[in-house]
């Protein structure tokens, strides 16, 4: 008998530490990532030194969805908050015409980086297999590897130069922004090692999208877009945890 409640106990340790996710844990995962931008934009506006000169009648664009390699590294600091650092290959976004700006098409495309921090909730006892979680955090956006095609390029040299010259240049960057992650997702332990994960994040964030074109009779034009991009992001991941 003494033997029969030694070993109930011991297979009852060895549950809880194939599902334990408790303090000092530490999960790292990879996945599928796919960023859905809800994105409105304003027309291009051409700035004069200090001022605004005025907006570009029917010049909206919008951005695709884009799908990526993420990556996550989670440490529990209790067993029911962790902290998260989220990564992933930094996606190519594109950019398309709308309106008078319709049959350019492709306007132009960037990359983005958006590394996040995000503190997590987690519910449920430590050694449940199952745990749904919320979290919230802060996210730095920035972009690189901005191209325009030449279609957009010639629509800038009608619509805002006036000019069809082409041997007009227009160059383009976009600002870096702050922007809050809301984050929500469940965590599933399959054994004492593997398991995985599924999120849902929001990040509203609003940024500028600022060209130069150069080699107009008046010297360089300088115009400018706002643009809300506001991107849900869904993960799915496989985790280890060490």
């Amino acid at each position: 008998m003494k033997h029969r409640i030694l070993l109930a106990m011991l297979g009852t340790l060895c549950a809880a530490a194939v599902h334990a996710q408790g303090a000092g844990s530490n999960v790292f995962g990879v996945g599928w990532m796919h960023l859905a931008p809800q994105d409105t934009s304003k027309p291009l506006a051409i700035v004069a030194p200090g001022a605004v000169a005025g907006p570009v009648p029917d010049t909206g664009s919008s951005l695709e969805s884009a799908d990526t390699l993420g990556l996550t590294y989670t440490r529990f600091l209790t067993d029911h908050v962790a902290a998260e650092l989220v990564l992933g290959v930094p996606p190519r976004f594109k950019l398309n015409g709308e309106q008078a700006l319709a049959p350019v098409g492709l306007l132009g495309s960037a990359r983005q980086w958006s590394p996040a921090v995000v503190f997590k909730y987690f519910f449920g006892p430590a050694d449940s297999a199952f745990r749904p979680f919320v979290g919230a955090g802060l996210s730095y956006i920035w972009y690189s590897d901005v191209r325009l095609t030449d279609g957009f390029q010639r629509a800038v040299s009608a619509t805002v130069t006036r000019n069809t010259n082409p041997g007009l240049k227009t160059e383009a960057e976009v600002d870096s922004k702050w922007a809050p992650v809301l984050n929500a997702g469940a965590a599933y332990q399959i054994g004492r090692n593997w398991g995985a994960l599924l999120s849902v994040s929001y990040l509203p964030v609003k940024t500028r999208a600022r060209l130069r074109t150069h080699g107009t009779p008046v010297g360089t034009i300088e115009s400018q877009a706002d643009l809300k991009i506001n991107p849900i992001v869904g993960m799915l991941a496989v985790t280890y945890r060490f």
